[in-house]
């Protein structure tokens, strides 16, 4: 059950203990996971060696990633969230910084992913244990030989999930995401994607398309299977293309904050002003070491926990 909002005797709305949702991608962002540079291991030796394996373009910059990341955060509290940081744990990579993948939130509790990249196999039990912690229920867990990653995982509305079928997220692991939400109403549909530059690339769904509001995305649309865009196109999705030049740094990787806020990197200038044309308030911060060098955007290193417009 979600827990609801309460209101402070300013009339000011706060978090309830154990309050969680998932089923919106644009509601105003009121909690979220983040994994810092720190906790992942970037000033670690054993860690930052592990670079060309993750698929970095070039070894970590602790420094620089740590600064990029506290103005992420900076961000995200200017605009209301409160922020819930994952500890430090032995065996996490530099890839724990992009919490998003490692779990995905419901309205009725948290689905354990089972990363396909393997050396992020163990984040997920980690945010298991912080968000029962927070008193957030366990709903389901993808288990192997299944897959899943929720950077593969695109709510359309609150009873309809697309699914990325690809090298982090196969069939066997949309399988069991449709066993764990059907009794919950929620219908599971499978999105084809890209072959891109093969199994070593991270190409999720989410570095295709991203909700601005509950109508608008932002798409990389060459990239898109046919059935994937007419499908937006049925349901009535209104899509902004990015600037095809900024498709290597991250130019689709937006994060919806809520009331027609959005946070995504300075280095995408052209596409980011198409945004503000469209009536967008983009707030941006710098992302070349933190996120282009790995590969993982703002909606990346973000675990939304709970996103409500009002009580």
């Amino acid at each position: 059950m979600v827990a609801k909002l309460t209101t402070s005797e300013q009339g000011i709305p706060k978090l309830a203990e154990g309050a969680f949702n998932g089923h919106s991608m644009t509601s105003a962002l009121r909690r979220v996971m983040v994994c810092s540079p720190k906790s992942a291991g970037w000033d670690r030796d054993d860690q930052a060696s592990r670079w060309r394996e993750l698929g970095f373009l070039r070894p970590p910059d602790f420094a620089a990633a740590q600064k990029q990341h506290d103005e992420l955060c900076g961000e995200l509290e200017i605009a209301g969230a409160e922020l819930i940081q994952l500890p430090s744990f032995p065996d996490l990579t530099l890839d724990a910084v992009y919490t998003h993948d490692a779990s995905l939130i419901t309205d009725f509790g948290l689905i354990v992913m089972n990363p396909g990249k393997m050396p992020r196999a163990s984040e997920g039990q980690y945010h298991r244990a912080l968000c029962e912690s927070l008193g957030i229920e366990i709903l389901g867990e993808i288990a192997s030989p299944g897959t899943s990653e929720a950077g593969d995982i695109v709510w359309l509305d609150s009873k309809t999930l697309l699914v990325g079928n690809g090298y982090r997220t196969n069939a066997e692991g949309i399988r069991q995401l449709r066993k764990v939400l059907a009794p919950e109403g929620v219908e599971v549909i499978s999105a084809s994607l890209p072959y891109s530059t093969g199994p070593a690339a991270c190409l999720h769904l989410m570095s295709l398309v991203s909700l601005l509001d509950e109508k608008t995305a932002i798409v990389d649309l060459p990239w898109l299977s046919v059935e994937t865009v007419e499908l937006l196109k049925t349901r009535g999705f209104r899509l902004t293309e990015v600037d095809h030049s900024e498709r290597e740094s991250l130019a689709c990787n937006v994060l919806a904050l809520g009331g027609n806020r959005l946070l995504a990197l300075e280095e995408n200038l052209k596409t980011n002003q198409k945004l503000r044309d469209a009536g967008f308030d983009v707030r941006t911060f710098r992302g070349s070491e933190l996120c282009i060098n790995g590969g993982g955007g703002p909606t990346c290193l973000t675990r939304p926990l709970l996103r409500a417009d009002s009580e």
